[in-house]
């Protein structure tokens, strides 16, 4: 299998197992309707000990939670799913767009490569039967040409097997950096199945008094999750940009008849370790998108703001109209 096949794997085995989530509403609503029955209770007998009038609109909270619960896997997850699945699409078409491009232009640089060093009499033999044959026929079979022959020998030999090795780490490396992409949207995966079948116990639990947090907690780590894979995508297309932009510096430096390539890969070797290490940064990269907590300061500060601002309006007018009242009475 392909390692497209495999994250495609990974998307069907979520939705496979979204359905569990619709099982676990039915302990989650009786969990949910035991938290209700004592937070409108002590709302209630909060506004009946303090002679206050009791206030509707918080005990509203448990019904909708309630609602929610009920149609989990329609309202909650397919709404979340809806909105962040563009991301998704976008960022994955910016890969791919990259890598159509990067393919593109490792087949023009191993052309041009093999065109320079079969242009240098020097490498020609190595890369070439005909040209290695061609330069045995030149030099006969004279015992003084020999030992030149064996050296021949040896040269081709030795750059196959140096271009083997080179040849097999490589490839090691993109094995590794393709399992690093795979193991991120794994875990991935993993999680966004437990916050999604466990999500309406989460629910459940914000209803009750204490526990509020937990939802806003938990909308908070299922899209910090969800968003591993476009920032993965992300990632992946910034790489496939540099080694756009090292083959396109080594295609126009092949350009030169009379630049000789260097085989050794160092650059790209270099960048697939970086990109293997950097897989592994991205859940902590994710966590600084999304943090709960901040509307609710930011409405807090606002509400301040705006009550501040009322009191000066307030005072300004009252001592203006307080002017012109005593300036009639003077008259």
């Amino acid at each position: 299998m392909e390692w497209n096949n495999l994250h495609e794997l990974l998307r069907a085995l979520y939705d496979d197992m979204m359905p569990l989530a619709g099982d676990m509403a039915a302990v989650a609503k009786g969990l949910a309707g035991l938290g209700a029955l004592f937070y409108v209770a002590l709302k209630v007998w909060q506004a009946l000990s303090r002679a206050e009038p009791i206030d509707v609109f918080p005990l509203l909270r448990p019904f909708a939670l309630g609602l929610c619960i009920m149609f989990f896997p329609t309202i909650v997850l397919g709404s979340l799913n809806a909105i962040l699945s563009p991301v998704v699409t976008g960022t994955h078409s910016m890969l791919e767009d990259q890598v159509l491009d990067l393919n593109k232009l490792q087949v023009q640089k191993d052309q041009l490569e093999y065109e320079a060093m079969i242009r240098n009499p020097e490498t020609a033999f190595m890369v070439s039967d005909e040209e290695f044959d061609k330069k045995l026929d030149e030099l006969g079979w004279s015992p003084s040409d020999i030992g030149t022959m064996a050296g021949m020998y040896m040269d081709r030999t030795g750059h196959q097997i140096q271009k083997a090795i080179k040849d097999w780490f490589r490839n090691l490396l993109e094995i590794l950096f393709q399992a690093a992409a795979l193991v991120i949207d794994t875990i991935r995966t993993f999680f966004l199945i437990v916050l999604s079948i466990l999500g309406p116990i989460a629910f459940a639990i914000s209803v009750w008094d204490g526990f509020q947090g937990t939802l806003g907690k938990w909308f908070t780590r299922y899209i910090s999750v969800y968003l591993w894979l476009p920032v993965s995508d992300l990632f992946s297309s910034m790489l496939a940009r540099i080694q756009s932009l090292i083959l396109e510096r080594d295609i126009a430096m092949l350009a030169d008849p009379t630049f000789i390539p260097d085989t050794s890969n160092t650059v790209y070797i270099i960048f697939m370790i970086i990109g293997i290490v950097g897989y592994f940064t991205i859940p902590t990269v994710t966590s600084w998108i999304i943090q709960s907590g901040g509307a609710g300061n930011f409405t807090k500060n606002v509400a301040q703001t705006a009550s501040k601002a009322g009191g000066v309006a307030g005072a300004v007018a009252g001592s203006a109209a307080g002017n012109v009242v005593g300036q009639l009475m003077k008259k």
